[in-house]
């Protein structure tokens, strides 16, 4: 395949912020695809623009006449475009490229998106759902509201599609236990379409031990990090490290939580080491601590730090960083999750990456149009296989 032109400009993500979306000009038509953005971000992300998003559409434009010189007929071949644009526009336009790319190369050679990764991919993840938010998701001047940033329910079920309607089922019973729970409760969803809520993570907790499904925690502990302490606000206390290990123990074990991801600030492997080795069992999850980066996760994995690990294609802009990412945890026996961002568009093709990567989890929400697109692609996907 060869790419005869690019094109590009900004759409409004979920949050109604700009993104980029870009269009490739082939002999079989023209194919697009936006990229996400994140607003918890981890500070060893790649930069999502060189300089911002309008200088960046205008530098793709330039190099045009790199493009019709590449010819593109695998997943690997992406590493040639990376080469070219690397260092001229940041993360999110590689991406979004990279993305058109694939499309296009699927429709040139008969196949899904996911089949130009692995062919032979059967396994499906287990969905990750958002039910109740807090942190930076939930940013409502002057109210209280959790500290931590996301309450997860995880179904472990035969099919996406029976874990998905669990998920939806059990997110409209927890708006009926948050209306009794909660008096400031108005029925409000946040960023990623979870509910928001003045109560405090524990009290949130109790409504999520009543769903009956498997539980997590996405704390985003560097969000409320700060002076070497940990910042609650609701209430007001500061915790050190190794208080904060301890009070996760009696979470991880009064909640009998399942998935705990960033509970400590971006730099502390040690800290996320002690808690992995206290709870084995438990996914101990990397995101802000790994940023989708191979050399942070070769020292986490160096360090013992975690068990599991976020994987973000704009974290760090490169399906081919994606790739090597995912061969290096499963080389290590880490579970992988693929995850969608808080500023979402209705691109589905994060589905196909995990599938097509074999991931053991999927995060991608419960409710919101640019959640539900791409779980309905994974059932999409679950549903062509079963009729094969």
């Amino acid at each position: 395949m060869i790419v005869q032109g690019v094109s590009a400009k900004e759409i409004l993500d979920s949050r109604e912020e700009k993104t980029i979306f870009v269009t490739i000009k082939t002999n079989l038509g023209d194919f697009s695809a936006s990229a996400p953005n994140g607003k918890s971000k981890g500070k060893f992300e790649k930069k999502i623009y060189k300089k911002n998003l309008e200088t960046d559409i205008k530098t793709l434009e330039k190099f045009n006449d790199y493009f019709t010189e590449e010819i593109i007929d695998k997943f690997d071949d992406l590493r040639r475009i990376e080469d070219i644009l690397d260092g001229h526009v940041g993360g999110n336009t590689i991406l979004a490229f990279e993305f058109a790319l694939l499309k296009a190369l699927a429709k040139e050679q008969k196949k899904e998106i996911w089949e130009l990764i692995n062919p032979n991919a059967k396994k499906f993840p287990r969905l990750v759902g958002n039910c109740i938010g807090g942190g930076l998701h939930s940013n409502i001047k002057g109210a209280k509201k959790p500290d931590f940033q996301e309450f997860l329910l995880i179904p472990d079920t035969k099919t996406v599609k029976e874990a998905w309607e669990l998920n939806k089922k059990a997110k409209k019973e927890a708006e009926e236990l948050l209306k009794n729970a909660d008096k400031k409760f108005k029925s409000e969803k946040n960023d990623e379409d979870a509910w928001i809520t003045s109560l405090n993570e524990k009290q949130v907790l109790e409504i999520l031990s009543k769903l009956n499904l498997p539980i997590g925690l996405d704390l985003a502990a560097s969000s409320f990090y700060a002076r070497k302490n940990y910042n609650y606000s609701n209430p007001m206390l500061r915790r050190s490290s190794d208080e904060q290990i301890g009070y996760l123990t009696n979470l991880i074990k009064n909640y009998n939580l399942f998935y705990i991801e960033d509970a400590f600030e971006e730099q502390d492997f040690s800290g996320f080491a002690k808690l992995t080795k206290l709870f084995p069992n438990r996914l101990i999850v990397g995101d802000d601590l790994t940023v989708t980066n191979q050399k942070r996760l070769e020292q986490a994995i160096r360090e013992k730090s975690i068990n599991a690990l976020i994987v973000k294609p704009n974290q760090c802009g490169s399906l081919i960083e994606v790739k090597n990412v995912v061969k290096l945890a499963r080389k290590n026996n880490l579970k992988i999750i693929f995850s969608h961002r808080s500023g979402e568009t209705e691109e589905s093709i994060l589905a196909d990456l995990a599938f097509g990567f074999q991931a053991d989890f999927f995060k991608s929400g419960i409710t919101g149009k640019e959640r539900e697109v791409k779980i309905k692609r994974l059932i999409e996907i679950e549903d062509s296989l079963k009729n094969k």
